[in-house]
């Protein structure tokens, strides 16, 4: 999982292009996608009398003031955004110019290895440890006195894997040494008052309601971090789309106001699936090893058959269950699997897979249409 610091991507989007054009339709089981169960529009409340205005090209206070809460900081750090893609594409808007140089780590979200170029910047790309910790060695040798931004996922997506507490400082050092920013895609953290943004004028955090929440249709995402950097956001976000949906914003401050009660909901079905993960694991140690994830929905299992996971995740597909085969997050050698589904639906997913790793099994019949 180590690839060259200078590495090159391509322009396409393999996860793209893997879930929207040649999975669609194949499947009726995703243990594919990395969020928490999608919650229903009939589970929050729309207050009466709500006036469908522009909003606030921030976001509304009330939305602010929580987020700004779950960090314990204050309103004025907070942007709230169209999902955390839009954090992210701001903030590589607002802070890279050409010829700036942007460190990122590899497998992860290709935005971080794409958006960059597109502004006329450098990326280099470091890999993980063979344990899968962050690798800060890798990025201070490739970092240099043009680097304005470092950009890692924690807890990771796709290895599940946070980073570890000297990682952390180390990262944070090195973008202080080097005049740059760290960016942290903090989507899977549960617990976003220990995040290194609060209190720094170097980090930025950026998170959303789609993956723990299990709200991605809402598109209510934010980043938190140095006023100036929100300002200077604010503008872009404003030029681009104005504001968010006050309806959606609305619902938003709804969802965080039953906060504990969904993520009680999300340790209760984590729990259960990952249990259901663990198994599969063991009983098929000579064909996957799987890296205890920490804290997120989904669990990456390296592939040991030999075969390439794009293939084997073919092979599943033709039973109906959608994986996140490693080739669309940047890695060649395993796989992504989610497991904040249902048990039924978990344990049928792994159960076809099983038969996947194991050719000699009888198939099973046609996948059920969906």
């Amino acid at each position: 999982m180590s690839p060259s610091p200078h590495a090159r991507t391509t322009r396409d989007y393999p996860i793209q292009r893997w879930v929207f054009e040649d999975a669609a339709g194949r499947f009726d089981i995703d243990l594919g996608d990395s969020n928490m169960l999608p919650g229903r529009l009939d589970s929050l409340k729309v207050p009466a009398g709500l006036e469908l205005d522009y909003g606030h090209d921030r976001g509304l206070g009330a939305l602010r003031e929580a987020v700004a809460g779950l960090y314990g900081g204050s309103a004025e750090s907070v942007l709230i955004t169209q999902g955390a893609q839009q954090a992210l594409y701001l903030v590589y808007a607002a802070l890279l110019t050409p010829g700036a140089r942007v460190i990122a780590f590899r497998p992860g979200w290709q935005q971080s290895w794409d958006v960059p170029p597109e502004l006329g910047a450098r990326v280099d790309l470091v890999g993980f440890r063979p344990d899968l910790s962050f690798d800060v060695e890798a990025a201070e040798a490739v970092a240099g006195p043009d680097v304005r931004l470092i950009v890692a996922n924690s807890p990771c997506n796709p290895t599940g894997r946070r980073i570890g507490e000297d990682d952390l400082r180390g990262l944070v050092a090195l973008a202080a040494r080097t005049g740059a920013h760290l960016l942290l895609d903090e989507e899977y953290a549960l617990d976003l008052s220990r995040s290194a943004a609060v209190g720094s004028d170097r980090v930025i955090s950026v998170s959303s309601l789609s993956k723990v929440y299990g709200f991605p249709g809402l598109r209510v995402g934010w980043l938190y971090g140095p006023p100036a950097v929100v300002e200077s956001c604010a503008r872009r976000k404003f030029l681009s789309t104005i504001s968010n949906s006050v309806l959606c914003e609305t619902l938003a401050c709804d969802v965080l106001a039953h906060r504990e009660d969904h993520l009680r909901t999300y340790h209760e079905v984590t729990e259960a699936g990952l249990t259901l993960v663990r198994d599969f694991a063991r009983r098929n140690a000579d064909a996957v090893t799987l890296v205890e994830p920490e804290g997120t929905p989904f669990a990456w299992l390296w592939l040991t058959t030999g075969e390439e996971p794009l293939a084997m995740c073919r092979r599943a597909l033709d039973l109906g269950v959608l994986l996140m085969p490693g080739e669309t997050l940047g890695a060649s050698d395993g796989f992504r699997i989610c497991f904040a589904r249902s048990p039924e639906a978990v344990a049928e997913g792994l159960s076809r897979v099983e038969r996947v790793l194991r050719p000699s099994t009888p198939p099973a019949g046609p996948a059920p249409a969906r």
